[in-house]
């Protein structure tokens, strides 16, 4: 395994220096010089020129000049993304800074929303997966199918009309006095209901091809009661395809939910990147990317790993 997790590291390094590319020419050779933005329409050329020798615009894009081959915007960029020093946004504070403020109200958030409809999404899948061809089977199928075709700005709007402005249950925008599980309290309902449909879904396909397995059959023929089929045997074979769902959503939990935070105002990375998006802040666009990028690939690997883990027949070398 560790010749495995090696091999699979050093995969990682282009990857991660294609992904540091593809930013540096979206955000610094298509996206141009934004000093004129930064400093205003009125700015002399002075404060221009000051600007620019502070953000680094006045180097070379890629070669700096002779004796300083390194010192141009191409491998500044490289040296900052790889010490994760992304420097200062548009209102000149520091971006590192912004980001860890924003990653406890995003997992706030989406940790809760994230094990509730994994609870409740396997556990209904091996029920109905039981039960398949029945009236709760076609039910929760057809209500599944009625939830992913209704748009997730819907759930938003009903859920914060419904209950929180005429039943008065939940507050209706983030509170910053009170305690963050209040204000996160219906966004997480409303992130549940409106991701269930599709997850219950995907593990209910999931539980019906080991359900059709011989070795089920060969269970309840020996006597073994529903639960010891259901949780002992069918899950831990249906683990699989379960990891490669729940390990590849975790990098999304980190960086947030992009409508939720919006719509109820906490103050996370989801948040944060609505807001970089509208300022055409491309400093912090740029960080957030690298980010997402680098937490997939971590997580990619991981789920490779935890495929030997859960299946004895998976080898990894």
């Amino acid at each position: 395994m560790t010749a495995f997790i090696i091999r699979r590291l050093l995969y990682t390094v282009p990857i991660v220096v294609g992904v540091l590319l593809v930013t540096f020419v979206l955000f610094t050779l298509v996206g141009g010089d934004i000093s004129y933005q930064i400093a205003g329409r009125d700015a002399d050329a002075e404060t221009i020129a000051e600007i620019r020798r502070e953000y680094g615009f006045d180097k070379p894009r890629f070669i700096g000049e002779a004796g300083e081959r390194l010192n141009s915007q191409f491998f500044d960029h490289f040296k900052n993304a790889l010490t994760f020093d992304f420097g200062y946004d548009l209102n000149r504070e520091k971006i590192t800074e912004r980001i860890w403020r924003g990653v406890g109200p995003s997992l706030a958030l989406t940790v809760p929303m994230f094990i509730g409809t994994l609870v409740i999404s396997i556990s209904l899948s091996l029920f109905v997966a039981f039960v398949r061809g029945s009236i709760w089977d076609v039910t929760l199928v057809v209500i599944c199918v009625a939830g992913m075709s209704i748009p997730y700005l819907s759930f938003i709007i009903f859920g914060q009309y419904f209950f929180a402005y005429q039943l008065d249950w939940f507050p209706i925008f983030f509170v910053p006095d009170q305690s963050i599980w209040v204000s996160v309290a219906l966004p997480v309902l409303i992130g549940i209901a409106a991701g269930l449909g599709n997850s219950l879904r995907f593990y209910r396909t999931v539980m019906l091809d080991e359900m059709r397995c011989d070795y089920v059959r060969t269970a309840f023929a020996k006597g073994l009661s529903t639960r010891t089929v259901l949780f002992k045997h069918v899950l831990k074979n249906a683990m699989i395809p379960i990891l490669t769902n729940v390990v590849l959503s975790i990098p999304y939990l980190i960086l947030g939910s992009l409508l939720l935070e919006r719509f109820f105002g906490i103050p996370g990375l989801g948040d944060m990147m609505i807001q970089a998006i509208n300022a055409r802040d491309f400093f912090v666009l740029n960080a957030m990317t690298f980010m997402m990028s680098l937490l997939i690939v971590v997580f990619t690997l991981l789920t490779d790993i935890c495929y030997a883990w859960v299946d004895p027949r998976v080898s990894l070398e």
